[in-house]
């Protein structure tokens, strides 16, 4: 501001604007990264359980304390198996791709009636015939899942539908990988390893109807200035013609909205969860009662939150350093 003679930057940044709540709770994927070699999933989903921290080897060459033991924060995600009900081909067009077909079984796992429903006689024999035909101009093949919460620790039983990119070098041998997994049920330790950085998108928590100061940090006005006008609120909303200026910090709704956090390292893939139960359970969830995978850091949302794994659009290693894990914090959380 020129009328100033100290720096007064605007609050709060424009990145994320508009300040909307997001469409669903599970979170959409807009992009889909390129990989090479054999045919693979490039995603997966499962449920924030909490925080904890643990004690790990730092095996980062160019880090001070390389070869010594750190405590990290930790997110355990947990990540009970998916079932893959179907696929579906995808063909390039001049308006983006379009759906070809899509194929799906008729032996459904436990509960999924909740989410998804198909006729006595449907039939997937002249549908598949119909991709096979067509194999020439497919694009891309995504296969669709049901999330299983049942074996979860939190007591959840109605599935979500996930859509998630098959990738590969040949995109024949993609539909035949598709084809193989039509049926069966996906483990994390499949797609995954030890060491990997993957991107992680969630919904955040939400927080209702929020002033200015908490939606965008704007200052609290002082005692002696513009204080019989209030102190939570910006001194100037701008000009009213020819409009009023979108930028300008205001109250409304804040957080339940979509984020994606970039390269987050899987410390840990597990399949015992008593490796890592806290006494009493974790707090606003439980019991963890399936796979589950230790993440570095801070996951965005609130516990039970569906939390989608993705492989990284930014990699920026292809080599993958399994870390040491020496410990995990199993002190309960109640109360903290």
């Amino acid at each position: 501001m020129g009328h100033k003679s100290k720096s007064a930057p605007r609050r709060g940044s424009l990145m994320y604007y508009p300040r909307v709540r997001a469409r669903r709770i599970t979170g959409r994927i807009r992009t889909w990264p390129k990989v090479a070699g054999a045919p693979r999933l490039l995603g997966f989903a499962g449920y924030k359980v909490g925080s904890t921290h643990a004690i790990i080897v730092d095996n980062r060459q160019k880090s001070p304390l390389f070869g010594k033991e750190v405590m990290k924060a930790v997110t355990v995600i947990e990540v009970p198996p998916m079932f893959v009900y179907g696929y579906r081909a995808y063909v390039r067009t001049s308006k983006g791709l379009k759906t070809l077909a899509e194929v799906m079984t008729k032996s459904l796992p436990k509960y999924a009636d909740r989410a998804l429903s198909l006729s006595e006689d449907y039939d997937p024999a002249p549908v598949q015939a119909s991709i096979d035909a067509n194999a020439a101009e497919i694009a891309e093949v995504r296969v669709l899942v049901l999330t299983q919460p049942y074996k979860a620790g939190f007591g959840k039983k109605t599935p979500e539908i996930l859509e998630i990119k098959v990738d590969g070098d040949d995109i024949k041998a993609v539909l035949d990988y598709a084809k193989s997994l039509l049926g069966k049920e996906v483990r994390a330790k499949e797609l995954f390893q030890e060491g990997q950085c993957v991107d992680l998108i969630s919904v955040t928590k939400g927080k209702g109807f929020q002033g200015a100061v908490k939606r965008f940090g704007v200052k609290i006005q002082p005692n002696w200035h513009k204080h019989r006008k209030g102190k939570r609120v910006v001194g100037s909303i701008s000009p009213s013609k020819p409009h009023m200026m979108f930028t300008i910090p205001r109250p409304g709704k804040m957080g339940f909205h979509q984020r994606t956090e970039y390269n987050k390292r899987i410390l840990k893939i597990g399949e015992n969860p008593s490796e890592i139960n806290v006494s009493g359970g974790f707090l606003h969830y439980g019991i963890v009662g399936s796979d589950y995978l230790l993440i570095e850091g801070s996951v965005a949302g609130p516990a039970k939150r569906l939390v989608r794994i993705r492989y990284p659009v930014r990699a920026q290693s292809q080599k993958v350093e399994p870390p040491k894990v020496l410990a995990v914090s199993l002190v309960s959380k109640q109360g903290a």
